[in-house]
């Protein structure tokens, strides 16, 4: 964000911050639950799904950290971790698609890929000068 952000322009920002929170939130929710019904000790493909359950709820989890933050936040700190967390949420997704009952779990991964997408894509591109000049 710079000096010249209008109101609308910040309010829009934010609501698109929270909307991104949401997801993370949902999706490291179900990712967790995802990971903790798989049987530790069951064939590889319960613990591909345990382990990227788990990896995906963290991720998620410290993107809503990141989020959550009051402070001002570096815009390509931002961007990294939107795109980390949408490389992770997608891979979780495709491994949750192969398991019956974890569909809940791919949507939400799915959808939190997304939203983390859009959010990244509302931060200023790095030396764009996003300034209207």
């Amino acid at each position: 964000m710079n000096p010249a952000t209008s109101q609308e322009e910040l309010f829009r920002f934010l609501e698109d911050r929270f909307v991104c929170a949401q997801a993370c939130t949902e999706c490291a929710r179900t990712c967790a639950l995802r990971a903790s019904l798989a049987d530790p000790d069951g064939p590889p493909g319960e613990a591909l799904t345990r382990r990227k359950g788990i990896l995906c709820a963290e991720v998620c989890d410290a993107t809503t950290r990141l989020l959550s933050e009051q402070g001002d936040q570096d815009e390509a700190t931002l961007r990294v971790q939107l795109e980390w967390c949408s490389t992770v949420c997608l891979e979780a997704a495709q491994v949750f698609e192969d398991h019956p009952g974890a569909e809940g779990s791919a949507k939400a991964c799915r959808e939190c890929a997304q939203a983390c997408a859009d959010f990244a894509w509302t931060l200023e591109a790095p030396d764009s000068g996003r300034d209207g000049g």
